[in-house]
């Protein structure tokens, strides 16, 4: 069956309808559920296979018996190399006068984990996993490995779906806008230190105020602080993301209160 056809059982029928039986077992609420990630990013596949493939976790694959080739693993692999030419030829052409060194460090801040993480919250890209129950149980769909690997593996079918052209459309709706404030998120520590030193001659100081949850799904709250001032707070799965974050809302409340702060 064809995927438009697919999508006109679901919608106008509602009948369950299984994408390839023995590779996914995707049931009609997760087929559903499909669907509407294609809505809201503004593609539809004409393999919706593909688009399955890019949301199937190895841990739900391995549950089911389905083989490698079916999980995301390798879609991630091949959207990778064509997030890394998309943000490349981006970068070349909007910094035109930067460096190749600096290129490279603003790349980086581009295809890292946490960035990626961050742009498929944007989208809510961990709602429409299919993750294994272990995987599920711990706090999977939120997890920043787990959600940033599935973005590149998101590029990557919409790359084998529809060229190149789609694929980058894609990467610069979702990744490559208001790349400026992501790259100080992915380096807000350091900012926030050289900002810091610049300004009062002080070091930034983290600390832990709390930490809860069960040992393989604790959380972190770390506050950022200039003396006794709070300078920002921020919580993450590890301590390093917390740091991160409040170092991140602290340089936006600097920047609230010295409007001319350059940062």
């Amino acid at each position: 069956m064809s995927s438009r056809k697919i999508r006109s059982v679901l919608i106008k029928g509602g009948h369950f309808c299984i994408i390839k039986k023995e590779n996914k077992g995707a049931d009609m609420k997760n087929s559903k559920k499909f669907l509407e990630l294609e809505k809201k990013i503004g593609y539809e596949f004409e393999n919706f296979d593909l688009l399955v493939n890019a949301l199937t976790h190895s841990s739900y694959a391995n549950e089911h018996h389905i083989a490698y080739k079916e999980n995301n693993e390798r879609l991630e692999f091949l959207g990778d190399a064509v997030l890394e030419l998309t943000s490349s030829e981006f970068l070349f052409y909007q910094y035109a006068d930067l460096p190749e060194g600096k290129l490279t460090k603003k790349r980086a801040s581009i295809v890292c984990e946490p960035t990626l993480a961050l742009c498929a919250k944007e989208i809510s890209l961990g709602d429409y996993l299919l993750l294994g129950k272990g995987e599920e149980a711990t706090g999977g769909r939120n997890r920043n490995s787990i959600i940033s690997d599935a973005m590149e593996a998101l590029i990557g079918a919409i790359y084998l779906d529809g060229g190149f052209a789609n694929a980058k459309e894609f990467v610069h709706k979702y990744i490559l806008n208001d790349i400026e404030n992501k790259q100080l998120f992915y380096d807000s520590k350091t900012t926030l230190q050289e900002i810091v030193q610049a300004q009062y001659e002080d070091d930034v100081k983290y600390v832990l105020v709390k930490e809860e949850g069960p040992d393989h799904n604790k959380s972190f709250y770390v506050e950022a602080l200039l003396g006794d001032k709070k300078l920002g707070e921020g919580c993450g799965h590890t301590k390093k993301a917390a740091e991160q974050q409040a170092a991140y809302c602290a340089i936006k409340k600097l920047r609230d209160e010295k409007g001319d702060l350059c940062i």
